[in-house]
């Protein structure tokens, strides 16, 4: 979690710092600060507990002294509660040295006793401040920061991204990563990191990742990188593809509401360029025909949101390419010893590129001698440098907390890289797949229409279900994904007790929870094109109604057969039976977001949560 930013050039770093965190708070909003080595060469900081704000607020009243190098944090709180005490930045060298980090340090209490034992105190009840009193101790030892970096480096066990500037280096900043993200954005006379590329887009959209265990030096005019043992390391420089407008409201009352309003293009621009004749081409797979037609067997690992997108991945893959698909849930992979092997396609979907779980499951994936391939959204991620190959989401940045329009993209991209291997591996009919693509294509203004025509519906049924306590979600086949979303869409933003269910399951213990007045969210298959699951979950309907339950059907236009037994419902456009999800859990973010709304809550900020999981 966590996010980092620094900056050094000519313009005041301040004013960039807190502009830079603004982008990143999505990545943890305990707390906020910054630090800048002044014009006179002092070190000045300034650190606050709550949402930026709270600093920012203070910072106009009290500015720092001016001055054109500092680095930045907004915290997403792991040892020790959100106090002005464990925000960061963290001072070391008698004050000289300010240090900010994300991750968690997993030998942080052996390094403290060392510490204490030569008469260090601490401030702090965090990790993070091991790092700086250990940066300043060997910098005084050393005499040399660099050097001082790499040794502090070598001695952390876990995850970190570290960035630090001294009194000593004006004009410097310096940088390490092992398992969390770091980025550098160049500029002309001015450079900067951050944890991604959000830090620092509205300055430049040339970027730079820095891969594992290594090391930046960081000035105005050079970027030195270097690995944890002072070997020089060959960068490669990306252009970012969306702009800073991308990351801003622009009129909306919040964030997910923009997000949400922006999946018709999500969609649209994931399916772009990858349509040839008819058929799927994905031009990141060109060349990799002799590794799709060698696998037997494909594990999809995620967390979250994006493994329900892996679900639905799932059904896709099966159907039209016939390799048999296991899903896992990416902290549990790696530790129930999975049995994979040369011939096992481990596919991890991650919006960030940058998830710890997921990114430990790809890595050991790698070590076992599987194929691995990332489901992404963000360029110059960790995931897809690790993975044999990517294929990116287009969803543009998404900066709400709980995702929405990342999760229909990763959705998208599933269904291309299933039509895909099955065009690749000559098991699904060339006519059959040009009628699922055109149906791909004609989502993005199915789902406007949906956007068009229900949201008012669905928001008024948020308003008056705004006390409602518990909420359960039913779906079949790739619904039952979709139901699973929905209830944690609810969880996340309305802290209300929700649960997803495969509608088959409810008879087998679950239909206990029904009473008179328990509201249900039912997704109902086409009829015309699942007739059976169709007839099935009618009877499931029956099942909850004939004990109170109060019915809030999903179901597409003109199915008349839900009618008598529907309390509520809201339609999607006609398409086919597997793009159903695309339509279908969009009413359920509108009425998570619109009851969370209705309860005052905030719904691109949830408490607890942040963006980017990047820790164990």
């Amino acid at each position: 979690m966590c996010g980092i930013v620094g900056y050094v050039g000519a313009r005041p770093s301040q004013d960039i710092l807190i502009a830079g965190l603004a982008r990143l708070e999505y990545r943890g909003y305990d707390s906020a600060g910054i630090a800048v080595i002044t014009d006179d060469g002092a070190l000045e900081m300034r650190k606050r507990a709550g949402k930026l704000k709270v600093l920012r607020d203070d910072l106009a009243a009290h500015p720092l002294t001016a001055g054109n190098t500092g680095i930045g944090h907004t915290r997403w709180a792991t040892h020790g509660g959100p106090t002005d005490e464990n925000a960061h930045p963290h001072l070391g060298d008698d004050g000289k040295l300010a240090l900010i980090h994300n991750g968690i340090i997993e030998n942080f209490a052996e390094l403290r006793d060392e510490l204490a034992g030569q008469g260090y105190t601490f401030k702090s009840e965090t990790d993070s401040e091991v790092a700086a009193l250990l940066l300043g101790r060997e910098y005084r030892e050393l005499g040399d920061m660099l050097a001082a970096f790499r040794a502090v480096a070598g001695r952390l066990e876990g995850a970190f991204t570290l960035i630090a500037v001294h009194e000593d280096l004006p004009g410097v900043v310096l940088g390490a990563r092992r398992n969390s993200p770091l980025v550098i954005g160049l500029g002309e006379g001015e450079n900067f990191l951050g944890s991604d590329v959000a830090a620092f887009i509205e300055h430049t959209h040339l970027a730079m990742a820095i891969g594992q265990d290594q090391i930046v030096q960081m000035t105005a005019d050079a970027v030195v990188v270097t690995d944890f043992e002072g070997n020089p390391v060959d960068t490669t420089s990306f252009e970012v593809m969306w702009d800073a407008s991308a990351s801003e409201k622009g009129g909306w009352s919040s964030f997910m509401a923009k997000e949400i309003a922006e999946q018709p293009e999500a969609v649209a621009n994931t399916v772009r360029g990858r349509v040839r004749d008819g058929a799927v081409v994905i031009p990141e797979l060109d060349g990799l025909d002799d590794l799709l037609l060698g696998i037997s067997r494909i594990v999809i690992v995620a967390c979250g949101t994006a493994s329900y997108a892996g679900l639905v991945g799932k059904y896709a893959i099966e159907t039209w390419s016939r390799v048999p698909v296991e899903l896992d849930l990416a902290h549990e992979f790696r530790y129930r010893a999975p049995v994979i092997g040369p011939d096992t396609l481990v596919v991890s979907i991650s919006q960030s590129g940058e998830t710890m779980d997921t990114l430990m499951a790809v890595k050991y994936a790698r070590e076992q001698g599987a194929k691995t391939l990332s489901i992404c959204n963000t360029q110059g991620a960790t995931i897809p440098r690790e993975s044999d190959a990517v294929v990116y989401t287009h969803a543009g940045p998404e900066v709400a907390v709980a995702s929405t329009k990342a999760f229909i993209a990763q959705m998208t991209a599933l269904y291309v890289f299933a039509l895909h291997l099955g065009r690749v591996r000559g098991v699904l009919d060339p006519a059959d797949a040009a009628v699922h693509v055109q149906e791909l294509e004609s989502i993005p203004a199915k789902i406007q229409r949906v956007l068009d025509e229900e949201q008012a519906h669905v928001e008024q049924l948020a308003h008056w279900m705004a006390d409602t306590r518990a909420v359960l979600f039913l779906g079949r086949h790739v619904g039952y994904p979709v139901s699973l979303e929905g209830a944690l869409k609810l969880k996340e933003l309305a802290y209300i007790h929700a649960e997803g269910f495969a509608a088959g399951e409810l008879k087998h213990g679950p239909i206990a929870l029904i009473e008179p007045g328990q509201p249900v969210f039912v997704l109902v298959p086409s009829p015309r094109e699942s007739p059976l699951l169709h007839s099935k979950i009618v009877s499931n309907i029956q099942e909850i109604r004939a004990r109170g339950a109060r019915v809030i059907v999903i179901a597409e236009e003109g199915d008349a057969a839900v009618l008598p037994y529907a309390d509520e419902v809201l339609r999607v456009p006609l398409t086919g039976p597997m793009f159903e999800p695309l339509l279908a859990v969009v009413p359920l973010q509108i009425f998570a977001m619109a009851l969370a709304t209705a309860k005052g809550l905030d719904v691109d900020q949830p408490r607890n949560l942040a963006k980017s999981v990047t820790v164990e």
